[in-house]
């Protein structure tokens, strides 16, 4: 039975755990002294015969934190599989009322919809949505990628709806209404804004050109600038009607093309990208 508990839990076991596959208190004291299992947190042991794996050490933190804790924020995006990258810090929620430990992890203390928390994997966990809408603060990909693969804005609606007044709604709420309506137009109102803010002229918004409609176009040097909405609401048709809408304009136009999560993760990047194609392709023209 304990063999089989460990390999289901990444070779992590708590003091009450190891009651349970039948232990005694002394038996589990006669293996930390042989060096056996490690102590990671009180009450809270490795068995160190195995790999101690980014799933372990989730396992400690969480387990350690209470009996009451929960894995949230980017963390728990992982421990879904929406995200393939364990983050640095480990997100634990905890009720209001209540003692709790914290080591190695950041606490928040916080009262979760019981409809929000889960059990997966034998870890209690922030629902998937819940854990979307937390995980996606300044992240605006994860939530494109789990609208693409896991879930739909009507259940993370409802999970908004659920837990008011946390950390982050009021972004959350935007990133969702954002979500909805294709991101692309608020895209567009993104970069007039950088562009004006740097003083970058020379660009027409919706420019008309062989009857398509260009989201921005230096005249002068013929960059034509396409702003994609979020991935999830791409479908095969509207791919294909794409790609032949590029290969169309690339003949007479240098094309770059930019995401939602570009310009609200690496906008820099982007204007530095765009200031560079117009400026080689000013020094090419003929003066």
């Amino acid at each position: 039975m304990l063999d089989e508990w460990l390999a289901q839990h990444d070779g992590v076991i708590t003091r009450a755990q190891a009651a349970m596959c039948g232990l005694s208190g002394d038996a589990v004291d006669r293996s930390v002294r042989a060096g056996a299992w490690r102590t990671i947190h009180r009450g809270v042991y490795f068995v160190v015969d195995r790999p101690f794996t980014a799933d372990a050490r989730i396992r400690c933190v969480v387990w350690g934190a209470g009996p009451n804790a929960v894995l949230s924020g980017e963390a728990a995006a992982f421990w879904h599989g929406v995200i393939s990258d364990v983050p640095s810090i480990i997100e634990v929620t905890t009720p209001r009322k209540g003692r709790s430990r914290a080591e190695g992890c950041r606490l928040r203390r916080r009262d979760i919809h019981n409809k929000d928390i889960v059990e997966r994997r034998g870890l209690r966990v922030t629902s998937l949505e819940l854990t979307v809408l937390e995980a996606s603060i300044g992240k605006a990909h994860i939530m494109d990628r789990a609208l693409q693969r896991h879930t739909d804005l009507e259940r993370l609606q409802r999970a908004d709806a659920r837990n008011p007044g946390r950390t982050g709604a009021p972004e959350a709420k935007r990133l969702l209404k954002v979500a909805a309506n294709g991101a692309r137009s608020e895209g567009e109102r993104l970069l007039i804004r950088e562009f004006r803010a740097r003083k970058i002229g020379g660009w027409v918004v919706n420019y008309r050109w062989g009857g398509y409609e260009l989201d921005f176009a230096f005249l002068a040097e013929m960059v034509a600038i396409e702003i994609d909405g979020w991935a999830f609401h791409s479908d095969h048709d509207a791919f294909h009607q794409d790609r032949i809408r590029q290969n169309d304009i690339i003949q007479s136009w240098t094309i770059l093309r930019y995401t939602w999560v570009d310009l609200t993760e690496r906008m820099d990047h982007v204007i530095a990208e765009i200031v560079a194609t117009l400026d080689r392709i000013r020094c090419s023209q003929p003066r």
